[in-house]
Formats: structure tokens, sequence, C-alpha cells
């Protein structure tokens, strides 16, 4: 127990029993495993430390070490997941001061991204190449998250009864934990929880698609899902369309940024892909939104110049 520590013990126990009391059961199990992660390295990287010994030396020495392999980004991952645990040993008389305090964040450079989502031409290549049979695929799968913008556990999570065709609409109330194959799951998030318009083409498939599936079995799901399977056949389709390679996840991103593009406001949006709120939204589609802007000072000054 966290109570029963003491300054000499390792830095390591206290944040395994910390991970314990505050973490287990209080988070959902993808953050979990990341603090588990973050756990792993510190015995990798600091396995004797005591709480005596931490302080802003060794803690930097700690951040540069995990730096020397990781991106910028991911080391500031890892600060904040340890952060807390340092707080309350300083709380809790275990460690003098602030070892976190004025840390420097280093890291590797970022590798260059690959592009993140399709323009209309591009996802028009894409859908054409699609393999859609009378029966449920993986090509229907991506054909319906282009449509929707579902995630990937979202999508693989929907059963025939989540489906209204009469009005139009699919319902989103549960994911599919693919990585643990435990089944069904909460949403990433309450907002999460939300019914998404459905085009007639898509209704009209899919009623037909799933009128002798089972109601409440998913109708991706046969056996183990893997969200590289999905993956690997996007990725086959897009080369053979002849576009740029991108992920499932990337066609969530193609959906809202054609969404975007067509002048959907930032709210609808939101509330189409189930963020909790418009500033993420705005956070992972600001260079699209700033390219609309600069239309929009284009489309102001062309107006204002036809008045005289």
């Amino acid at each position: 127990m966290l109570n029963e520590l003491t300054p000499g013990d390792t830095f390591c126990a206290y944040y395994c029993q910390w991970v314990k009391m505050y973490k287990e059961g209080a988070v959902r199990e993808v953050t979990l495993r990341k603090y588990q992660l973050t756990y792993s390295w510190l015995l990798r990287l600091i396995p004797q430390l005591t709480l005596a010994e931490l302080n802003r030396i060794s803690y930097q020495a700690l951040l540069n070490d995990y730096a020397a392999c990781h991106e910028r980004q991911t080391v500031m991952d890892f600060h904040h997941q340890l952060k807390g645990a340092v707080l309350d040993a300083v709380d809790e008389g275990l460690v003098e001061r602030d070892p976190t305090r004025k840390a420097i964040i280093k890291g590797k450079a970022p590798r260059a991204k690959k592009q993140k989502y399709l323009n209309q031409f591009e996802l028009h290549r894409l859908l054409n190449d699609l393999d859609l049979g009378s029966e449920i695929s993986w090509d229907w799968l991506i054909l319906l998250i282009a449509k929707t913008g579902l995630r990937f556990s979202e999508a693989i999570a929907l059963t025939p009864a989540d489906f209204d065709f009469s009005r139009q609409v699919v319902s989103v109330n549960k994911t599919w934990d693919y990585k643990t194959g435990s089944g069904f799951v909460p949403t990433k998030n309450r907002s999460s929880v939300r019914k998404v318009q459905l085009d007639w083409q898509l209704v009209i498939q899919f009623s037909e698609l799933t009128k002798s599936l089972p109601r409440d079995v998913p109708i991706f799901v046969q056996g183990k899902v893997y969200n590289s399977t999905a993956n690997g056949i996007l990725e086959r389709h897009c080369q053979h369309a002849g576009i740029p390679v991108i992920s499932v996840h990337g066609l969530r991103h193609t959906h809202a940024s054609l969404l975007l593009f067509a002048g959907v406001s930032i709210a609808s949006v939101a509330k189409r892909l189930g963020h909790a709120s418009m500033n993420t939204t705005q956070k992972t589609y600001l260079h699209i939104i700033q390219e609309l802007e600069n239309q929009d000072v284009d489309l102001v000054m062309r107006s204002i110049s036809s008045l005289i």
C-alpha cells in the first residue's frame, strides 16, 4: 500500500502502487495500458532509483534517457503520465520537492507524417475500386466508415438492430473491444453516443445486407478482428486505385474533411463524429479550417470590391 512506502523505497514501486490505487477501475482500459507501459519504461530506465533520490536532476535524466528513442510529443505524454504520481509523492512527504518543476521536454524530430485523408476525387477512385458483393465484407466496412465517419471500433460493433432504415439513421451506442476480444464495451465518451444520418444508397444497401442476419450480433465480427487486417485491405485498394495510402482511421478524417470543405459547420461535424467538444474538431482539422478561412477572406474582398 502507498502509506506503507518510505523514501527509501524505489520510485518504480511507488508508481506501480499509485497506478493500482488511483487508475485501475477509474480510467478506460486503453488509458490504463498507457500507464502500465510507462511503468515498464521506469523498470528499464530507473529500476533502483529511490523516492529520496528523485530530484530535478534525476528526473530530467530520466526524461532525457526516454527522449533518446522517442519523439518529443511522446516524451511529453510520458512526462504527464508520471507527473500526477510524483506530485502525490511530494504531498505525502516521500519526495522533498517537486522534481518535475521546469522539466525540459526533449525528443527526436517527428517522422514525416503520412497523408491522413483523401480528397474527393481520390475517395471516388477508392470507392470505385471496392468489391461490394451481396454479403458483408471488409469492403463494405470501408464504404460505411467513409460515408459516416465512424471510428473503427464503433463500426465493427454495429448490429442489424442499430440501423433504423425508416429514419435513415444508425445508432452508435457501444464499441467492440477488438484489442482484447472482450466484446461490447462503452463508447469513447458520452458524446460518442449518437445517431448518424445515412444517405439513401447506404440505407438500401445495408437493409438488404442485414435482413437475414441475427439482430444483436455484430455484422462485421467473425472470430478475432484485427485493425491491421482492415488497414491491409484498404492499402491494397489505395495502391490499385493509384491514390495515397491511408489507414481506416484516415477514412474518418476524409469524411470530416469533405464535410468541412462542403461548408458544413464545425458544430455539425463535431456532433456527427462524436467529439466531446468543438475544440477537438478545430484542433484536429485546423489546417482545413485555416484554408477555408483564406477562401472566405478572398470571397469577402471580392464582395466588398463589387460594391463600388
